[in-house]
C-alpha cells in the first residue's frame, strides 16, 4: 500500500509534538485495548508495532505514513474512555481535543462491539470528524456472527467500515472514508449519546454541545464547577445521592453501546466457538482450578526452556571459544596486557552473557508471547486480582509481574498501565521480586546441581515454578507492607478486560519475540557486559600487598557470607554482577579458581564441591539469586520512571534485605537441625 517513513515516541499530551511531516491528511486511530488497533496501524503504515492480546499493551503514541493513500496515521494509546484519569486517557483526550487530526478513526472489535462503541460514542460527542472501524471481521465470521454496518452507520450518524487488519481486508475502503470525512465541512451529526433526562434537561438549558457538553459532564463527575450555573445544576440533580448520580452518568455510554450493538449484530452466542470460549473460561478462571492450572502452564514453559536451551548454549559457547582462540592469534602483535584486557576481560564476558542468555530467551520469549496472543495473561491478572486487592495494590500489577519475568526493566516501564500513582509505585518497587530472564540460567544450573540424579529437566522446572510462587507471595506481602507504611492508601478499582481467545499468528509471534524482546534484552545486557568485563579483569589481575583486589574483597566478605550460609566469593559475584545478572556465577567460579578470567560452566559441580558447597549453600544461593538488588539497567529505569533516586535505592534495598533475612534464617535452621 505504498508504505514509507514511520516513527515511535512518547507523544506530547497536547498533540503538538510531531515526529513526521504529515501528508495531506492526518488520522488518529483510537480504541480500547485488544481491538486490533495496533495491528490495523501496522497494516496501514508497515510499522512493526506490538500487538499483544492483553490490557495496556500500547502506552505510547506511534505515527506512520501511508503515501499511497496520502494519510499520516497516529496510533493513540488504548483506552476505555476519554475521562482523562489515566495517562492513556489523557494522551488520547488531549490529542483528539487539539484538533491536529483531520479525522479520528474509532476502532472497535466486531466480536465485542459494545465495548468499542462506548468509546466511539464519547469521541462522536466531541468531534464531527469520526469514522468507525469495525475490525476483526475474520473473527466475527468464524463465530457465525453478522454485523449490519449500514444500520450501525445510521444509528451513529458517521461512516462505518468493516475491516480485517490481519488479512488486510477493507483497508482501502477505510482510507477512502477517512479522506472523505476529513475533506468534508465540519457538520456536527446528531450525537446518539444521551444522558439521564435530568442531565439532558440541564445541558439544553445551558445550551451546550460538543466539547463544552463533554466538559460539563466531566466537571460534574470530577467535582469541579465550571460556572455557578453548572454548580447549581449539579446541586439540583444530586439531592438524593451524588454517587448514584455519577453512576448513572458513567453507565449511559455503556448502556447505549450495548443497545446499539444488539440492534446491529446477529448470532451472538449462537456459534460453537463462543460456547468454547465460555467453557475454557469456566476452567481457566475457576475459583479453585485456576491457580493450579496457571502453575502447570508455567512449569511446562520452564521445562521446555530448560530442556531446549542446554545444547544450544553449549554449542554457542564452543563457537565463542573458537572465536576467542582465533582473536588471540590475530591479536598476537598487540601488547600482552592490552590483549588480555580486551579478549580475556571484555570479550569473554560478552561471549559468556550471550551464550548463557540467548538460548533460554529464544525459547522463553516466544512461549511467553504466545500466552499474550492467546489472551491468557489477562486471565492471570483476573485470577490474582483478589490477592492484590487484599494487599491494597492494583490487580494490573499481575501483568507487570509477568513482564518482569522477561526483563525487570521492561516490567518497571509496564507499570505505566496502573492509573494510581501510589499503586504504580508499589508495582515498580516490587517488580524485581520476579526473577528476570537474566537470572534464569543461574537458577537452572543451581537447581540441576541441587537435584543431581533426580528429576532432570522437570526437577529444574519445578524449582523454577516454586521460585515464581515464592516471589509472588513476597510481592504481595511487601506490597501490603508498603501500602500500610510508606505508601498508605486503599486499592483503586480498574477495568480489566478478558480478551477473546484468538488463534495466534505464529510468524508474528516469532518476529516480535525475537526482535522486540530477545534482541532488545540481549543488546542491553551486552552493552553493560563489555565495560563490566574490563573492570572485573582488572580486579582479578591487579595486585595490592601480594594479593589481587578480587581476593582481598572476597576475604573481607567471607565472615558475612558465612553468616548467610554462603561465602565471600558468592557475595563478590553478586556485587560485581550488578551490571548483568548473567555473569554472577562465572564470577564466583573465577574467585574459586583464581584464574583472573571468567570461567565457563564446564565441571562447575566439582569446583563448587571442592569449595565446600552444601545443600544449604545451594538453597541460599537460589534464594539470593531471586532476592537481591536488580541489575543496573533496572535501577536506572526505576530512577527514570519515578524521577527519584531515593526510590531507585529503595528498589535495591527491599529485595536485598529480604534475601539476607531468608538466607540467615535457612542457615540457622539447618545449623540447629
Amino acid at each position: 500500500m505504498g508504505l514509507t517513513r514511520s516513527s515511535v515516541g512518547t507523544g506530547a499530551s497536547d498533540g503538538s509534538k510531531r515526529h513526521l511531516k504529515p501528508l495531506s491528511f492526518v488520522c488518529a486511530l483510537a480504541g480500547p485495548p485488544n481491538v486490533g488497533k495496533s495491528s490495523l496501524f501496522n497494516a496501514l503504515t508497515g510499522l512493526s508495532q506490538h500487538t499483544g492480546n492483553w490490557t495496556g499493551k500500547t502506552v505510547t503514541v506511534a505515527e506512520g505514513d501511508n503515501t499511497a493513500e496520502d494519510i499520516t496515521f497516529i496510533d493513540l494509546p488504548g483506552t476505555y474512555s476519554l475521562r482523562a484519569h489515566s495517562p492513556e486517557e489523557k494522551v488520547a483526550l488531549d490529542y483528539i481535543k487539539s484538533g491536529e487530526a483531520d479525522a479520528v478513526c474509532a476502532v472497535c472489535d466486531g466480536v465485542n462491539l459494545e465495548r468499542g462503541l462506548s468509546l466511539a460514542l464519547q469521541i462522536i460527542e466531541r468531534t464531527p470528524k469520526v469514522v468507525v472501524c469495525v475490525n476483526l471481521m475474520d473473527e466475527v465470521h468464524k463465530r457465525g456472527m453478522k454485523i449490519d454496518c449500514d444500520a450501525l452507520s445510521r444509528l451513529l450518524g458517521v461512516p462505518v467500515v468493516a475491516t480485517s487488519a490481519k488479512n488486510e481486508v477493507g483497508l482501502h475502503a477505510l482510507c477512502d472514508a477517512v479522506k472523505k470525512i476529513a475533506a468534508a465541512p465540519p457538520i456536527k451529526p446528531p450525537c446518539p449519546l444521551k444522558y439521564i433526562p435530568e442531565a439532558e434537561s440541564e445541558l439544553r438549558e445551558l445550551q451546550l454541545d460538543g466539547w463544552h457538553r463533554a466538559d460539563v459532564i466531566e466537571g460534574w463527575l470530577s467535582g469541579e464547577s465550571v460556572s455557578p450555573a453548572i454548580a447549581e445544576a449539579k446541586a439540583r440533580l444530586t439531592n438524593s445521592s451524588e454517587i448514584e448520580f455519577e453512576n448513572k452518568l458513567l453507565s449511559r455510554p455503556v448502556m447505549i453501546a450495548e443497545s446499539i450493538a444488539c440492534e446491529v449484530t446477529e448470532g451472538i452466542g449462537s456459534s460453537g466457538y463462543s460456547k468454547r470460549d465460555r467453557a475454557i473460561d469456566r476452567v481457566v478462571t475457576h475459583r479453585i482450578l485456576s491457580i493450579p492450572l496457571m502453575l502447570t502452564m508455567l512449569a511446562g514453559i520452564f521445562w521446555l526452556t530448560v530442556v531446549g536451551s542446554n545444547y544450544p548454549s553449549a554449542l554457542l559457547q564452543s563457537v565463542f571459544d573458537r572465536i576467542e582462540a582465533w582473536l588471540y592469534y590475530v591479536a598476537a602483535p598487540m601488547p600482552s596486557l592490552l590483549r588480555e584486557m580486551l579478549i580475556s576481560g571484555a570479550l569473554r564476558t560478552l561471549f559468556r552473557v550471550v551464550s548463557v542468555m540467548l538460548p533460554p530467551m529464544a525459547i522463553f520469549f516466544p512461549l511467553f508471547t504466545l500466552l499474550e496472543d492467546l489472551g491468557l495473561l489477562g486471565r492471570i491478572a483476573f485470577n490474582l486480582d483478589g490477592a492484590f486487592k487484599r494487599a491494597s495494590a492494583c490487580g494490573k500489577q499481575a501483568l507487570t509481574m509477568c513482564m518482569g519475568l522477561g526483563c525487570n526493566a521492561a516490567g518497571v516501564v509496564g507499570c505505566r498501565i496502573i492509573d494510581s500513582p501510589r499503586e504504580r509505585l508499589i508495582a515498580v518497587l516490587t517488580n524485581s521480586f520476579m526473577p528476570c530472564n537474566g537470572r534464569f540460567p543461574m537458577l537452572i544450573t543451581l537447581s540441576s546441581l541441587l537435584l543431581a540424579g533426580g528429576l532432570g529437566g522437570m526437577g529444574s522446572a519445578l524449582v523454577m515454578t516454586a521460585v515464581i510462587v515464592i516471589g509472588t507471595v513476597v510481592t504481595l506481602a511487601v506490597s501490603k507492607l508498603l501500602s500500610v507504611t510508606l505508601l498508605k492508601g486503599e486499592p483503586s478499582g480498574f477495568t480489566l478486560e478478558l480478551p477473546s481467545y484468538r488463534t495466534p499468528n505464529i510468524w508474528q509471534v516469532i518476529m516480535r519475540s525475537v526482535f522486540d524482546r530477545t534482541v532488545f534484552v540481549l543488546g542491553r545486557a551486552a552493552a553493560v557486559a563489555l565495560p563490566a568485563g574490563l573492570v572485573i579483569w582488572l580486579l582479578a589481575n591487579v595486585q595490592a600487598g601480594g594479593t589481587t583486589l578480587l581476593d582481598a574483597m572476597r576475604s573481607f566478605l567471607d565472615p558475612f557470607g558465612s553468616f548467610l550460609g554462603l561465602d565471600g566469593a558468592i557475595l563478590c559475584g553478586f556485587i560485581l554482577g550488578f551490571p548483568a545478572n548473567e555473569i554472577v556465577l562465572p564470577l564466583v567460579l573465577m574467585c574459586y579458581t583464581a584464574s583472573g578470567t571468567l570461567e565457563n560452566d564446564a565441571g562447575i559441580g566439582a569446583v563448587l564441591a571442592a569449595n565446600g558447597w552444601s545443600t544449604v549453600t545451594y538453597i541460599n544461593m537460589i534464594i539470593m539469586t531471586v532476592f537481591h538488588f536488580p541489575c543496573s539497567t533496572t535501577v536506572l529505569t526505576v530512577r527514570k520512571e519515578t524521577g527519584n533516586m531515593g526510590y531507585a535505592l529503595l528498589s535495591m534495598a527491599l529485595p536485598t534485605a529480604i534475601g539476607i533475612i531468608l538466607c540467615a534464617g535457612v542457615n540457622i535452621i539447618f545449623s540447629l537441625f
